[in-house]
């Protein structure tokens, strides 16, 4: 799609502005979500019990990454990644519009459930275009990626900022307003842009068919089952790393409200507003990365896809590591309310867990691009979010014992996992680099 081997087709930073809305969208919704859901009526929220709403949380952002294994299908077969993506989009705004009606469980359920669908048609569909900008070997695919997770996490950083602002000022219905609002600007942008910028690329099922229509089934060659073969097992360990991950929006921010010292210099911060801390790092150090991973690749010691995974995990159990010591010095589980930890343990965790999500998830989008047969781009990149799924239900189950069994028990389990789990990836990842068939 480019003529430059250096620069990036205008395209990508289409596809990096339409992301970028979805995620002001999905980030703005999930940091109040939690909130909204154990707040009384009286402070405009539902009134749940934390293991209630934890639940609520987990099912919803689990399934929110379920459902692009269906959109997926729908893309490779029906659809096209295009006409999928308008679909998935407006849909979404719709249910954040569904959130802002009415405090109420229907309006509740209706907004939750239409998010789950527009995610499944809208999430896995832009990530392949975001590949099929490049040859399959082009050099800049790494970049690509990184460049347009950046998007992700611009949306990402000043959502709960506004959506945060807007539910304490306004109540949680504006918060929803905004959200909804994101996501019809990416849409605009999107559909009048998309065939100037894009061409007639994804517009069109990737299967191929038989002049009576029917699909053409190939078998897939050797190499192509052993590169899928190492989509599922990395997958498989990813599920362990988003759970602990997506405490974020669980039991790191009831933690968070209840007892770490908030105060800075007089300003009491919105608990809404730490969903934000991730994203700066991300926009801070990705670029880092990005240059890092560049510097040992001229050297010829750029890790293997499985290795920096791996360093990814063990990032992320240090981090809970960090939360280990917020709790310590609070006195343990037993200490009153009244005594808060220090924040430096909360954003030293945020960093430790954004390093290891920057060695692991643009990573991972474009190790699927790079793996995936081309028949089935759309389905394995749902494959790579089914990990999400899994994890993010995982995540609402380890956090909705917050309460009964204490954040030091909860902590310290993620905080292991973790580690001997990254350390296992770091024994396999000779073997898997090998199923990969030379694929870097």
């Amino acid at each position: 799609m480019s003529t430059s081997i250096t620069r990036h087709p205008k395209g990508l930073y289409l596809l990096f502005f339409t992301e970028m809305w979805e995620r002001f969208s999905y980030y703005g919704m999930r940091a109040m979500l939690i909130l909204y859901l154990t707040k009384t009526a009286m402070e405009g929220g539902l009134g749940f019990d934390a293991r209630h709403a934890s639940l609520i949380y987990g099912f919803f952002t689990g399934f929110v990454y379920f459902t692009p294994l269906i959109g997926g299908w729908l893309a490779d077969n029906y659809l096209g990644q295009r006409k999928s993506i308008t679909i998935g989009g407006i849909t979404m705004m719709i249910g954040q519009f569904c959130l802002a009606a009415k405090a109420d469980p229907v309006f509740l359920s209706l907004g939750l459930f239409l998010l789950i669908i527009g995610n499944g048609f809208f999430k896995p569909n832009i990530a392949v275009i975001v590949g099929d900008l490049y040859k399959p070997d082009d050099p800049r695919k790494d970049s690509a990626y990184t460049i347009f997770y950046m998007g992700v996490n611009v949306g990402a950083l000043i959502a709960p900022l506004i959506t945060g602002y807007l539910a304490i000022t306004y109540g949680y219905r504006w918060g929803f307003v905004a959200a909804g609002l994101g996501m019809m600007l990416g849409q605009i942008c999107y559909n009048f842009l998309s065939n100037r910028f894009l061409g007639d690329l994804c517009k069109e099922p990737a299967l191929k068919k038989d002049e009576d229509g029917n699909v053409e089934k190939e078998p897939l060659t050797k190499e192509e089952k052993d590169r899928t073969m190492v989509i599922f097992i990395l997958v498989a360990f990813c599920i362990f790393f988003w759970a602990g991950f997506e405490q974020a929006g669980s039991s790191l921010t009831l933690y968070t409200d209840k007892y770490i010292d908030r105060n800075v210099l007089g300003f009491v911060i919105p608990t809404e507003w730490f969903q934000s801390v991730n994203p700066v790092f991300i926009i801070l150090l990705a670029p880092l990365f990005s240059m890092f991973w560049g510097f040992l690749s001229k050297r010829g010691k750029n890790p293997s896809i499985p290795i920096k995974m791996a360093m990814g995990m063990i990032l992320l159990g240090l981090g809970f590591v960090l939360m280990l010591g917020a709790v310590w010095q609070r006195g343990g589980d037993d200490a009153s309310v009244l005594v808060k930890a220090n924040l430096l343990w909360l954003l030293g965790t945020y960093l430790m867990h954004t390093m290891g999500e920057l060695c692991l998830s643009p990573i991972g989008l474009s190790m699927v691009s790079k793996l995936s047969p081309v028949r089935l781009a759309s389905l394995m990149m749902g494959v790579w979010m089914l990990s999400s799924f899994f994890a993010n239900i995982t995540a609402g189950f380890i956090a909705s014992f917050f309460v009964s069994l204490g954040a030091m028990s909860i902590f310290a389990v993620i905080a292991v996992t973790s580690i001997l789990l990254g350390l296992f990836l770091l024994a396999v990842s000779k073997w898997l680099t090998g199923k990969m068939h030379g694929v870097k």
